[in-house]
């Protein structure tokens, strides 16, 4: 690499070169790269791009999105769904995927949880590997994402996720390590935010000492858009491209570093070959070719393998053909089929509920609104949904969160349906004793209003075929199979993050350790609506005959009912010796099981390196720790079938440390702060004061508190631009990116024309002293656009030599 790029071109390098594309020195063999957001469908936008997805982009397409799959509990589907993607991207020239999204559920809370897989770090890995398998099967490379730790979307750019280590590698890592050892990506994308005082792109030990050296990863590691903040010290941690464009001013900070003795150009040559790298597989690789129509299919097999019959009382469903019903609700003519950012797709199509009900063999009596999809009272709507109701021989009431409820950018405020939905509901029981509920939402929702309905099955973010999908499983024409990939709390308070999440200051402190989702609620005995791993369907499986070896786990699934349907077995563990801190039960494995009626199979979960290891931070290495566990083969987190003890002689058992009694027990819902300090191994940080100085990774919105009077009023008008925005039902993307970025970005978001010294000289204006910091943005300026120039010159002539063979 040394003999082929100058010190500069090695350094701009890892400068994209525009918002989507990477640079070209194609003496040194290197092509630009294309890069497109794609967690389920392709979004390469046409025209200037945005990156949040406000401008439009070419049809695609759109897959339900991850956490719709997870249900699916089926790692050969992903894989599947990701050849297509990674057909479609190779089809419009896209070279690396900026997907799949793979962070822990830690919260339902978080905004984007429609576009992550699960709670659990077992099965969100295996599943997001089988994507990334699919996708760089077609020539393409997938960049999971975000790493690591990145669990809510309030300050994401500016926040420190505070984690004890062995809840880091056990919770937040083991997905990641899953998916680079079972799949070997490309690319991984590095998060926004810092991990324990270090920003992720900039953790060495993240990026090198785990990463790398320990997992094997030997591709290249890539900013999220806009994510960088020290070059220099992201080059010598193993942070690689920034994206999008930052100019040229990192790659002057970068020369420099390396001529003062800074930074080692051994750094710089090992990230600068890892691009190389990369951009020689892309130019290697070989695409099948996109068939959209095949894909639209694709699309519907997996909204249909991912529906979650949740209730269903008195055989409600299926429905028979010629069964008259009542269609009421918003969402039954306009669908919630995908979230909201920089996964937006444009469909290659898209139906309806009320297209494809109308196609199946049931008698529509009549279709209601119902409600306003906002959330406003509407008697008019309700009246005639009740009407609609009346004479009905079943209701079919499209229930579900709207566009404003959950978004990229923006945490929710609460688990709750629209009270008018609610509402509506209420007030079809009194005419209606027959109403399927049908949910569209990304994430999780409370559901007190169960008792109203007589089936609730759950289709969650189902694609562009999901409407055709869902109507497939209530005639029956598909048996549902899905099986919830994270837990249904009765009430937000009785979530382990509740009253400290999100989080509004400086840290994000993961005070509930390992006891997420699942983990919590098994252990701390927390009653839950619906547990993790369950679904319903129209058939029943027995379990039988259970043995276990060094090998694994083998039993007998029969289907005990009388219609062909496919069942998820799931084998956790649970240690019954003394030693470390361990939740109630951890998911290890699971099968997906399709029988015949009356068909039985012999299953084998096989056991391999996470099935009874946990990470001794002591020792600074995984174990195995000798003594008793059961192996629990459930139907899902709350129903075992089948138990077996099993001995493993291992690794010394653990002592549990010292004054941690809320970890000890798993009742971790109110921990003080001095046993979450014990954990951690340090002491918590002070809150600051308001009108404090601010700093250059202080988010805009951070300006609510400046000292600046035109500052304060800057924030004011960005919140009521958003405020304004959501009113309206549709949330701008973009402003919630600008209230959440630090100062930095924008820096990072400018392509050049804003430079960090520059950054600097506005967030003095922003503490007060508005004509010292005007006078250094002016000076700073001319400044910039001098050394932009002077290096822009440099690299013309570089890319004049000739080519070095």
């Amino acid at each position: 690499m040394s003999d082929e790029l100058t010190l500069l071109e090695k350094a701009a390098l890892l400068s994209g070169e525009n918002i989507w594309q990477s640079r070209a020195f194609p003496h040194a063999g290197i092509q630009s790269l294309f890069f497109a957001d794609g967690p389920h469908g392709v979004r390469k936008q046409t025209g200037s791009g945005d990156h949040l997805g406000i401008a439009s982009s070419e049809p695609a397409t759109c897959f339900p999105t991850a956490a719709t799959v997870a249900n699916s509990w089926d790692p050969a589907l992903a894989e599947e769904v990701g050849r297509a993607l990674g057909a479609e991207a190779a089809e419009q020239g896209v070279d690396v995927l900026l997907g799949p999204g793979l962070n822990i559920k830690r919260s339902p809370l978080c905004g984007r949880n429609f576009e992550y897989f699960s709670e659990d770090p077992y099965l969100a890995g295996t599943l997001a590997a089988g994507y990334v398998r699919g996708v760089q099967s077609q020539g393409v490379a997938a960049s999971p994402k975000h790493f690591a730790a990145n669990s809510q979307e309030l300050r994401r750019m500016a926040s420190d996720s505070m984690v004890d280590e062995r809840t880091l590698r056990e919770i937040y890592l083991t997905a990641f390590e899953i998916v680079v050892r079972e799949s070997s990506p490309r690319v991984i994308m590095s998060s926004y935010n810092r991990i324990n005082g270090e920003y992720a792109h900039e953790n060495a030990h993240l990026l090198t000492g785990i990463l790398r050296d320990e997992w094997g990863f030997d591709g290249a590691v890539i900013t999220d858009w806009g994510g960088g903040n020290d070059p220099i010290a992201a080059v010598r941690a193993g942070g690689g491209l920034e994206m999008p464009s930052p100019g040229l001013d990192s790659a002057r900070r970068i020369v420099s570093a390396i001529e003062s003795g800074e930074l080692d150009e051994h750094s710089l040559d090992a990230r600068a070959a890892e691009l190389r790298d990369l951009a020689q597989w892309v130019a290697g690789g070989e695409s099948g070719g996109a068939e959209p129509g095949d894909h639209h299919e694709l699309a519907r097999r997996a909204a249909q393998q991912s529906i979650v019959l949740l209730k269903n009382d008195d055989a409600t469903l299926p429905l028979d053909a010629g069964e008259r019903v009542a269609v009421i609700g918003d969402f039954a003519a306009k669908p919630r089929y995908q979230g909201a950012g920089s996964s937006l797709v444009n469909p290659t199509r898209l139906a309806t509920a009320l297209e494809a009900i109308g196609a199946s063999e049931l008698d529509v009596l009549a279709y209601a609104q119902g409600f306003a999809r906002t959330g406003a009272a509407d008697e008019t709507l309700a009246l005639e949904a009740v009407e609609a109701a009346t004479f009905a021989d079943t209701v079919l009431l499209y229930l579900g969160l709207d566009e404003v409820s959950e978004s990229e950018g923006k945490d929710r405020d609460h688990l709750s349906l629209n009270q008018n939905q609610v509402e509506l509901l209420t007030r079809l029981r009194a005419v209606n004793d027959r109403i399927v509920v049908v949910l569209s939402a990304g994430a999780v929702v409370e559901t007190p209003w169960l008792d109203d309905c007589t089936a609730l099955v759950h289709g969650y973010l189902g694609g562009q075929a999901g409407a055709a999908a869902m109507v497939d499983v209530l005639t029956g024409t598909v048996n549902p199979s899905g099986r919830l990939a994270e837990t249904y709390p009765l009430r937000l308070e009785d979530t382990p993050t509740h009253g400290h999440y999100p989080a509004t200051g400086d840290t994000a402190q993961y005070r509930e350790g390992l006891f997420v989702g699942y983990r919590y609620y098994s252990t701390a005995e927390v009653p839950v609506r619906f547990p993790f791993g369950f679904g319903l369907s129209y058939t029943t499986f027995g379990y039988s005959d259970l043995t276990v070896t060094d090998a694994g786990a083998t039993f007998s699934l029969e289907n005990t009912g009388s219609g062909a349907g496919a069942e998820v077995a799931q084998m956790y563990v649970r240690r019954l010796s003394d030693g470390a801190i361990r939740p109630a039960l951890e998911l290890k494995g699971f099968c997906k099981v399709t029988l015949e009626p009356g068909e039985r199979a012999r299953v084998t979960i096989p056991f391999d390196r996470h099935t009874f290891r946990t990470f001794d931070v002591s020792a600074d290495r995984w174990v195995n720790e000798t003594g008793e566990y059961e192996i629990v083969i459930a139907a899902h987190a709350a129903d075992a079938r089948l138990t077996a003890r099993y001995a493993l002689t291992g690794d010394a058992p653990q002592q549990v440390p010292a004054g941690l009694p809320h970890y000890a027990c798993g009742d971790v819902a109110d921990v003080p702060d001095e046993e979450f300090a014990r954990l951690i191994g340090r002491s918590l940080p002070q809150a600051r004061a308001d009108r404090s100085d601010l700093g250059v990774n202080d988010p805009l919105r951070a300006m609510h508190g400046a000292r600046s009077p035109l500052a304060r009023t800057a924030a004011w008008a960005l919140r009521a631009l958003i405020d304004r925005s959501e009113r309206k039902g549709s949330p701008d993307l973009n402003l919630y990116f600008l209230y959440n970025m630090p100062f930095r970005a924008i820096a990072k978001m400018t392509g050049g024309a804003v430079s960090a010294p520059m950054v600097d000289a506005i967030t003095a204006i922003v503490n007060g002293h508005l004509f010292r910091g005007s006078g250094r943005l002016v000076r700073r300026f001319f400044r910039n656009l001098s050394d932009a120039k002077r290096v822009r010159s440099a690299l013309a002539a570089d890319a004049q030599r000739a080519p070095i063979h």
